[in-house]
């Protein structure tokens, strides 16, 4: 699986946003865009306006960033949603939303979908009573996620659960605090996303 290797707080400086790649850091004092709000680099130069094709190009980037993927597997999944009935732009976002790596994160067993990502590549999560080490694996309605039998693993989310309770729960998810047991119980829309990001550009970006 492919994966970016290097600082990711550069990543929202470039985009001049909180991407939330950093998990609980990302709320607090610490965080880049708090502290430095401008372009990475030892001389960075202003935002200026961009070209139609610049915004259409920092819309991807921006959603690449905040799911973890590279070019390759971005491109696929808008191949999927472009084959679908609908909106391609909202569709992508729910293909993108219905990433076990991203369940992880948006069900708060982790403070980032980099930490989500590797619990679900060491095997740690279990789709419906089996193991799934696929962090792209796409959940559907019914399905029930659990972590791994393990003592120190629900240890470590249960103090997760505690640490972010002052994030809220997507609607098209359930959790039983008490197993750590999670449930698909509908598929999720654009709102459920709530990305800083314009879909529709990414799509025009795509089509040209």
């Amino acid at each position: 699986m492919g994966r970016r290797i290097g600082p990711v707080c550069r990543l929202c400086r470039r985009e001049g946003i909180k991407l939330f790649l950093k998990g609980i850091r990302c709320t607090g004092d610490k965080c880049a865009i708090e502290k430095r709000n401008q372009p990475p680099g030892m001389h960075p130069r202003s935002r200026g306006k961009l070209s139609d094709y610049g915004l259409q190009l920092r819309e991807k980037q921006k959603a690449k960033k905040i799911y973890g993927t590279l070019e390759r597997q971005f491109r696929t999944f808008f191949a999927r949603a472009a084959k679908k009935r609908g909106v391609t732009g909202e569709t992508l976002i729910q293909l993108l939303e219905r990433r076990l790596d991203n369940l992880i994160y948006r069900v708060l067993f982790v403070p980032s979908r980099a930490e989500a990502r590797q619990l679900v590549s060491h095997g740690l999560i279990t789709v419906n009573g089996r193991t799934v080490n696929i962090p792209s694996f796409q959940v559907r309605v019914g399905d029930v996620i659990e972590p791994y039998h393990e003592e120190s693993l629900k240890k470590r989310i249960q103090n997760n659960l505690e640490m972010l309770r002052d994030r809220p729960l997507p609607e098209w998810l359930e959790l039983d605090r008490e197993t750590l047991e999670a449930k698909v119980v509908r598929l999720p829309g654009k709102a459920d996303a709530g990305l800083p990001v314009e879909e529709s550009q990414i799509v025009e970006l795509y089509s040209k």
